[in-house]
């Protein structure tokens, strides 16, 4: 259930029920329920037990082609293309990049690197989950006509307001947090999460405005954690941030309802999901002008920038204090997010495995 565990999960839900199409999903044995719980007409094949990252890409690299020609698919879809692809297509491939490849190329092994371009010149077409991936492959001389952008969708019937709410507390197991609350829902995975800085920023935010919110930083961490932990222990404000460790997906509906504001600083993100699941949500966002961020919620967030404390601060305070911007950031922002669902995105992501096939 990772984010391309949950993207995968969303698609196959919404994969258009259509005699025309037959899908197979296939993968280690121990994801088979994962996947098939959401759609018992798909069928899944077992096909090895990939065992970590490595052996993942290695088999990619020596037996996938194989597999999928002796499984006689018409055409492949890689859902986590940006780590694993084959180094040629036998059959006609479709990759999804749901990151800033220039930045992951950076960070990650020649070998793996120089691999992964090569591999995405000679797939069939490239699915971008926005304008700015799009742009970013395009910087990496990967051809722009086989690069089609199709957005994340959200579970509307999840991520909704739910105006009916009024307690205290807001009692999400394991947790009960008090009211009222700012929520950043983001793995705690490098610097460029920004969670550092939005902890000197709410700090600021506290000894301005005395006001009585919470923080809740709600997402798995690695070692960047322990660094985050000591700046939350050196704060001020310290009894009011809490740090929740791994959240449950299902339970992020609520504590976003229950919120009185998102506040996502992350530069560098490609998708941007969590951005219009509060939005949907009814509570207001601010966010950085960083990244997909500013075409995933347009004009329907405050922008600051993360690395200045003061003016997080100031970013804070207007989706907390502002009534008048509030509401009318509320009502569009809901409106907005109309346009993000998971069936528009499995569409569009099976038209885009046709144009594969009949090319």
């Amino acid at each position: 259930m990772s984010g391309i565990g949950s993207y995968l999960r969303s698609l196959i839900a919404n994969l258009p029920a259509d005699s025309h199409f037959q899908f197979e999903i296939f993968g280690p044995e121990i994801d088979r329920y994962t996947y098939t719980s959401v759609r018992r007409d798909i069928n899944y094949r077992s096909l090895h037990p990939f065992g970590g990252m490595a052996l993942n890409q290695l088999w990619h690299q020596n037996h996938a082609n194989r597999v999928i020609q002796l499984s006689q698919y018409d055409a492949t879809l890689f859902p986590a293309a940006s780590r694993v692809l084959p180094p040629s297509f036998k059959v006609p491939g479709v990759a999804v990049i749901s990151d800033i490849l220039s930045i992951n190329l950076k960070n990650s092994s020649h070998w793996l690197g120089t691999h992964i371009t090569k591999s995405l010149s000679k797939v069939n077409r490239i699915v971008a989950t926005s304008q700015y991936i799009r742009k970013d492959l395009i910087s990496l001389s990967l051809d722009p006509n086989k690069i089609e952008v199709v957005y994340h969708g959200i579970d509307h019937s999840l991520f909704y307001p739910r105006g009916d709410i009024d307690m205290e507390n807001t009692d999400i197991k394991p947790f009960a947090v008090q009211r009222p609350y700012l929520i950043y829902a983001s793995r705690i995975s490098g610097a460029a999460k920004k969670h550092i800085e939005l902890i000197r920023g709410f700090n600021e935010f506290k000894k301005k405005t005395g006001l009585p919110h919470r923080l809740v930083l709600a997402g798995s961490s690695d070692k960047e954690s322990k660094t985050l932990r000591q700046e939350i222990a050196a704060s001020p404000v310290a009894c009011d941030i809490l740090l929740t460790g791994f959240f449950p997906h299902t339970s992020l509906p609520l504590l976003y309802a229950c919120a009185a504001g998102c506040v996502f600083p992350a530069i560098n993100e490609g998708v941007g999901l969590p951005v219009i699941e509060a939005m949907a949500s009814g509570i207001p966002v601010a966010c950085t002008r960083s990244g997909a961020l500013p075409e995933i919620a347009g004009s329907h967030a405050v922008y600051f920038d993360p690395d200045s404390a003061s003016d997080t601060a100031l970013a804070i305070e207007k989706i907390l204090t502002d009534n008048a911007f509030r509401e009318k950031v509320c009502v569009t922002g809901l409106e907005w997010t109309k346009r993000f669902s998971w069936k528009q995105t499995a569409e569009e992501t099976v038209g885009i495995l046709k144009k594969a096939v009949t090319e």
